[in-house]
C-alpha cells in the first residue's frame, strides 16, 4: 500500500512547548565576530527560565554572556561558551522578584565586538490578589507604646542633667551606657 502523503511531513518540527519564548541571537552573520540581538527586550516571568539560542553562521566562536545588574533576579553572572553551530542558554529566574529589568551582555572576539539584551522582569498577579494602593496618612500614626531608642534618650537626658547639676561621674557613666545601649537595639532590630 503506497503512502498517501510524502515521508518529510510525518517529521515533527522542533518546536517550543507552548508558552515558551525562546530569545534567538545570530552570531558572525553579517560579518567576523559580530552579534546581533532582537530589536525588541526579552520578556520573562518571575519563576521560569530565560532560554537564549546562539545560532552561529560563520566560523567556531568563543563568546561570553554576562550579567552585572541581575542580582535580585537570578544567580546568573557569567557564562563562556565555545559555539560551533548553535547553542542554548538557560537563565532561571527567582520565584519570588518584583518587576524590572536587567541586561545580559554577549562579548565576542575577546572583547572587540559587546552587545546587549535588555531583559525585562514580570510578575504574574495571583488569582484573587487585589492591588490596592495603600493611601500614606499626611501624618504619622503613633502605634502605642514609644520606642526603645526614645525611651534609651530620655533616660540618657535625666541621667546627664544630674550628673550637670552634682558632678558625681557614676550619672555621666549611665547616660552614655543608655544611650549606646539603645543605639545598638535599634542597629541590630533593624529589618
Amino acid at each position: 500500500m503506497p503512502l498517501l502523503l510524502p515521508v518529510g511531513f510525518l517529521m515533527v518540527a522542533d518546536n517550543p512547548p507552548a508558552g515558551e519564548i525562546i530569545t534567538e541571537i545570530y552570531l558572525n552573520r553579517s560579518g567576523i565576530n559580530t552579534i546581533e540581538v532582537p530589536p525588541q527586550n526579552a520578556h520573562v516571568e518571575c519563576g521560569s527560565t530565560l532560554k537564549i539560542r546562539f545560532v552561529n553562521r560563520g566560523a567556531p566562536i568563543h563568546i561570553t554572556a554576562t550579567t552585572s545588574n541581575a542580582g535580585m533576579f537570578t544567580d546568573f553572572f557569567h557564562e563562556n561558551m565555545y559555539v560551533i553551530d548553535e547553542i542554548m542558554l538557560g537563565v532561571p529566574l527567582r520565584k519570588e522578584c518584583a518587576p524590572g529589568f536587567f541586561d545580559i551582555d554577549i562579548i565576542a572576539g575577546y572583547g572587540a565586538m559587546k552587545a546587549a539584551l535588555r531583559v525585562e522582569i514580570m510578575v504574574k498577579p495571583s488569582r484573587g490578589e487585589q492591588a490596592l494602593e495603600k493611601e500614606l496618612p499626611v501624618q504619622p500614626q503613633a502605634h502605642g507604646r514609644p520606642h526603645l531608642l526614645m525611651v534609651a534618650m530620655a533616660i540618657g537626658l535625666v541621667l546627664y542633667s544630674t550628673w550637670y547639676y552634682t558632678k558625681i561621674e557614676i550619672f555621666n557613666i549611665a547616660a552614655f551606657i543608655a544611650l549606646i545601649v539603645g543605639a545598638l537595639f535599634v542597629w541590630y532590630r533593624q529589618t
